[in-house]
């Protein structure tokens, strides 16, 4: 195979390739012994139904399965939580003979094996992000159960949350081409949007983020409040350490180190304190219910930032798949989470006037370029492609990134770009 990738299974054998997926039998006895630890032998945990699934990201594991076990507990079962979760299990959990069953999910780090995209899976705050996220908002988050900081069980740090029904838009092949979203009315793909829209800003919205969220922050605060300014700063350096990770002693991309010169030279006024940004801020990444957000996950991206940040992203990742769409002939969704209608939602629910679009766009952009610099790095890799005289053309959106820095995509977004 030359050049990037482009088919379901090839992106599925990139995501999770077939030599490092888990033994759906070996997961589930290793799941059970270890919720025999964690609950005690009395609870009689079982696990059933174990699914592995192929097509569940490009970062950390996904595991999903049923447990059950006896609701015969006292003291010993309310010691298992903190009190401002505890709450959540009241109803269902009592001193009668009964059994149980859960619907879970346990998300792993992935091994060093399979060439992870990021250089470190900090599970624990993963986990803090979604407990805080679910306490402090409004926003829909699966409850978070377990976090599980040994290697003993599965073989890598994973936490366990509850499973949570719903759509998800696909990846792969992209949501835009032929999926329950393309085939939707304009109707409910309105409600999509807009509601996905509220959840950004739900989240920048809540209050003394920096202290709610203080595993956060970098050292350097020191008790001062993070502006958006500085926070912007401290994320575009952790980006450049993160190209300086990806390339190793391997090629480097001049499109992406061109990327971040432009950056510098174009840098924004954000002004304000940091909020909370969820970083990977995409539709992708929610599960809905009647096109309606009915959890929001992967929060491994989360840091503070300008609320332009999130914005760009949410509205960047739609345009990539719009250009694929475009390049194999596709309509797309050219009437979805445009620009435009994406700000002056945002403003009508948060009162903020999203600026300088053109920048954190970009920047979502270069920050993408980074990433598929990586993910195709691990397709040359793993044999799934060849790798191509000019490293550039690791970056499926080349073209999308150079028109960013030219100054003429958004112009040719309108005209078609991509064709």
């Amino acid at each position: 195979m030359t050049g990037p990738i482009d088919t379901n299974a090839d992106l599925e054998q990139v995501g999770h390739p077939a030599d490092s997926r888990r033994d759906p039998e070996v997961v589930r006895v290793q799941l059970q012994q270890w919720l025999t630890a964690k609950l005690g032998a009395s609870a009689e945990p079982t696990v059933d139904a174990v699914t592995v699934p192929t097509a569940s990201g490009m970062s950390n594991d996904t595991i999903l399965f049923d447990a059950e076990w006896s609701t015969l507990f006292d003291a010993e079962w309310s010691t298992l939580f903190d009190a401002e979760w505890s709450t959540l299990f009241d109803a269902e959990w009592s001193t009668d003979e009964t059994r149980s069953t859960h619907r879970l999910v346990a998300r792993i780090a992935p091994a060093n094996t399979t060439l992870p995209v990021f250089p470190s899976y900090n599970l624990g705050r993963q986990f803090q992000v979604i407990r805080a996220v679910g306490s402090h908002s409004a926003v829909p988050v699966p409850a978070a159960y377990w976090c599980e900081p040994s290697s003993a069980a599965l073989g890598a740090e994973f936490f366990v949350m509850e499973r949570v029904d719903g759509d998800v838009p696909p990846d792969a092949m992209p949501y835009n081409f032929d999926s329950w979203l393309s085939q939707a009315n304009s109707t409910d793909r309105a409600r999509l949007q807009d509601t996905s829209v509220r959840v950004l800003a739900q989240l920048h919205a809540i209050p003394e983020p920096q202290q709610c969220f203080s595993f956060l922050l970098d050292e350097h605060t020191d008790g001062m409040k993070l502006t958006a300014d500085q926070a912007l700063r401290d994320h575009v350096a952790a980006q450049r350490r993160y190209y300086a990770w990806v390339i190793g002693d391997g090629p480097r991309s001049s499109l992406i180190e061109r990327g971040f010169d432009w950056i510098e030279s174009h840098w924004p006024t954000p002004a304000g304190p940091a909020v909370l940004c969820w970083g990977d801020a995409r539709i992708g990444n929610i599960i809905y219910s009647n096109f309606e957000p009915a959890a929001v996950l992967d929060w491994e991206m989360a840091s503070f930032g300008p609320r332009e940040m999130d914005l760009g992203w949410m509205i960047y990742l739609h345009r990539f798949f719009e250009d694929i769409a475009a390049l194999a002939g596709l309509p797309g969704l050219p009437d979805f989470l445009r620009r435009d209608d994406v700000v002056k939602r945002y403003r009508e629910l948060s009162s903020h006037r999203p600026t300088q679009l053109d920048f954190y766009t970009c920047y979502a952009a270069l920050r993408h370029a980074i990433i598929m610099f990586r993910i195709q790095s691990r397709a040359v890799a793993f044999g799934l492609a060849q790798a191509p005289a000019d490293p550039n053309d690791l970056i499926m959106h080349r073209k999308a990134v150079e028109a960013m820095l030219a100054g003429t995509y958004w112009s040719g977004v309108d005209a078609g770009f991509g064709e």
